[in-house]
């Protein structure tokens, strides 16, 4: 009998649906350990700003092309040093 093999897709749904049909000890040959994080979790920070300053955030994130919130992240992970 050919043992199953594991589907080729990252999509968590796809992988859902094909674990509820099938037993694990099926693919233990197939697992490798691993040490990095594959699903970390991230924290909503939320923090009031004088509206002008909120308006002048939002003028530079239009003029480079992405949100306003997108662009306080990248400052905060940057002074942060978590990038």
């Amino acid at each position: 009998m050919t043992k199953p093999t594991l589907p080729p897709t990252d999509s968590i749904q796809e992988l859902a649906r094909f674990w509820d049909t099938q037993d694990l000890t099926d693919f233990d040959e197939q697992f490798e350990e691993v040490e990095e994080r594959v699903f970390e979790r991230n924290r909503r920070l939320s923090i009031e700003l004088p509206a002008n300053a909120a308006e002048s955030i939002r003028s530079m994130a239009k003029r480079r092309g992405v949100k306003d919130t997108e662009l306080v992240r990248q400052w905060v992970l940057e002074k942060a040093a978590v990038v």
